[in-house]
C-alpha cells in the first residue's frame, strides 16, 4: 500500500529506488514505469498538486505525469525520467533497488540519472504549498527517455504541458546546459544472393558490397567532420561511429545478408532526416554495382540536437545563480521535446554524466541542498 504522505527526501528517494522501471529496446529487459508514476503522483496529489497520469498508447505500463500546482499564463517545469538503463547487479558492491547511505554518497541505481531529482524537486516546491502562485509550478516525469524518447514524443503530440521555462535535472553537476548533440541509430542493410562459395557467380555477395558501403561510410563521416563544426562543444563536430556489424553463417556460402550499425550525433541545425537521405543517397550506387539491395534504416526516429539562446532569459539566471557560463554537452537529453513545446529549456541537476549508467551509482549528499536552494529561488522567480 502506498503511503499518502511525503516521507522524508532519503526515505523516498529510497522508495523510488527500489521501484525497477527499466526502459530498454530490448524487451527482454523492458519494464512497465507505472508504479513510480504512482507513486509520485500519490505524493504530489496529497501536497495539493493537480495531478494528471497519462498512460502511452500502446504501451502498457507506461505513462507520463504532469502534477500542477497554481495556475495561470507561463511558469515553470521541472522535469525528469523515471526510468533507467538496465543493470547487472553482479557487477555492483551495493543493492542496485535500494539506497545505500555511505561515505557522503547515496548509492543506488538512477539516484544520478535521474530519480534522484525528484524528491529535491518536491522538497523546493514544498517551501511555497501555502503561496498563492501567480503562474505555475508544474513537476513533469517521462516515459522512456532512455529508449526511445516516446513519453516525451507523446508530450509533444498531446501539446502538453504548456510553460514558459523549463529545467531538466539530468546530471550536470550543476552547472547549466543550454546545448546538446543529437543522437541517431542507423542499421543498414545489404541484401545479396546466397550461393555455393566455389562459384561466385551463384550469387552476390552482401559482404563484398558493405565493404564499400564501408567506404563510403566512412568518407561521409569525414564530410560531416568538416562540413559541420560548433566550437561550443568540446567534440566540435558531429560524430559518427561504426558500432557493430554481422553477415554470413558459414564460410563456404556466399554471404546473402549483412548488416552495419552505426552510431550518428548531429550538432544543432541539422536535420535527421536530411542526414539520413543523404546517407542513403551516397551508399545505393553501391546497391547498383554490386546487384544487391540497401536500405538505411532508423533503429529509433531519433533525437534532434538542442539549443537554447546564450541571451535567454532562463540561461541568463541560471547563470548567474550558479556562477557557471552556460555549456554542452555530448549526449542528448528530452530538451528539444520541451523546446516544441514552446519552452525555454535548459538541463541542469545534481548528479554527474560520470555516475549515469554506471554500477555503483551515486549522487553526492552535498549536491543536495544546494540543488534545493536553486530550485527555490527560481519557483520565487517564475512562479511568485
Amino acid at each position: 500500500m502506498i503511503s499518502r504522505s511525503f516521507p522524508s527526501l532519503f526515505a523516498s528517494l529510497d522508495q523510488l529506488v527500489s521501484l525497477s522501471s527499466v526502459s530498454c529496446t530490448n524487451p527482454d529487459f523492458d519494464q512497465p514505469n507505472l508504479s513510480v508514476i504512482q507513486l509520485l503522483a500519490d505524493w504530489l496529489e496529497n501536497l495539493g498538486f493537480c495531478v494528471e497520469i497519462l498512460p502511452l498508447a500502446n504501451q502498457p505500463g507506461k505513462a507520463n505525469l504532469i502534477a500542477t500546482l497554481g495556475a495561470g499564463p507561463g511558469g515553470l517545469v521541472l522535469a525528469g525520467h523515471t526510468d533507467t538503463v538496465p543493470y547487472d547487479d553482479k557487477l555492483w558492491q551495493h543493492n542496485p533497488l535500494a539506497l545505500t547511505d555511505r561515505d557522503g554518497r547515496l548509492y543506488g541505481l538512477g539516484t544520478s540519472d535521474m530519480k534522484g531529482f525528484f524528491p529535491i524537486a518536491i522538497a523546493a516546491a514544498k517551501k511555497y504549498l501555502g503561496t498563492p502562485l501567480k503562474q505555475p509550478l508544474i513537476i513533469l516525469a517521462t516515459a522512456d527517455e532512455e529508449s526511445s524518447m516516446s513519453g516525451a514524443k507523446a508530450l509533444v503530440e498531446l501539446g502538453r504541458p504548456l510553460a514558459r521555462y523549463a529545467v531538466i535535472g539530468e546530471p550536470t553537476g550543476m552547472r547549466p546546459i543550454r546545448l546538446h548533440k543529437g543522437m541517431m541509430m542507423e542499421a543498414i542493410r545489404v541484401h545479396g544472393q546466397s550461393g555455393h562459395s566455389s562459384n561466385p557467380a551463384l550469387g552476390r555477395n552482401a559482404l563484398t558490397a558493405m565493404h564499400d558501403v564501408l567506404g563510403e561510410v566512412l568518407q561521409f563521416q569525414r564530410q560531416l567532420a568538416q562540413g559541420y563544426q560548433n566550437s561550443h562543444f568540446e567534440i566540435a563536430f558531429p560524430t559518427l561511429n561504426l558500432g557493430c556489424i554481422h553477415g554470413g553463417d558459414n564460410p563456404n556460402r556466399i554471404c546473402g545478408h549483412c548488416d552495419l550499425e552505426i552510431d550518428i550525433r548531429p550538432i544543432p541545425g541539422m536535420d535527421l532526416d536530411v542526414l539520413r537521405e543523404t546517407l542513403n543517397n551516397r551508399i545505393q550506387p553501391v546497391a547498383a554495382k554490386h546487384q544487391v539491395s540497401i536500405s538505411v534504416e532508423p533503429l529509433f526516429h531519433g533525437i534532434p540536437a538542442h539549443e537554447t539562446a546564450a541571451t535567454s532569459e532562463l540561461v541568463l539566471t541560471l547563470e548567474k545563480l550558479t556562477g557557471h557560463r552556460a555549456g554542452s554537452v555530448n549526449f542528448a537529453t528530452e530538451a528539444p521535446f520541451l523546446s516544441q513545446l514552446g519552452m525555454e529549456t535548459v538541463v541542469l541537476g545534481p548528479g554527474d554524466i560520470e555516475q549515469a549508467h554506471q554500477p555503483d551509482e551515486y549522487l553526492s549528499i552535498d549536491r543536495i541542498q544546494p540543488t534545493i536552494d536553486l530550485l527555490q529561488k527560481l519557483i520565487k522567480n517564475y512562479c511568485l
